[in-house]
């Protein structure tokens, strides 16, 4: 057995696997954790929640493509934005993910009716 771990997540231009078959396209939606909605330090903040949101997003993904049956997701597309709460004055960040669902191509022969 390999220790290697399969990479499922594959970000814009970096492409699945070449024995990879498209089965799906869907979208997802993941949010950063929420951090105090001050303008200092603005910039260190939006970076904590950027970073925190692609984590959670790469983690979501790949909750999706189990769930769904898939082996690989292609992130081709993300919306970003930023949400606040103004009574506990926190802010976060917000992400749409549009991506293509893949499946190893022998997966797909083995399924297919006789």
């Amino acid at each position: 057995m390999s220790d290697t771990v399969e990479r499922v997540t594959y970000w814009h231009r970096d492409l699945p696997p070449i024995d990879a078959e498209i089965i799906g396209e869907h979208t997802l939606e993941a949010a950063s954790r929420h951090v105090p909605g001050t303008l200092s330090h603005r910039d260190d903040l939006w970076r904590t929640c950027y970073d925190d949101l692609m984590k959670q997003a790469e983690v979501r993904v790949a909750q999706e493509v189990t769930r769904l049956g898939g082996h690989y997701a292609h992130v081709f597309d993300e919306a970003i934005d930023v949400g606040r709460d103004e009574v506990r004055n926190e802010a976060w960040l917000r992400g749409r993910f549009s991506y293509v669902l893949y499946q190893r191509r022998a997966c797909v022969a083995a399924a297919e009716p006789h």
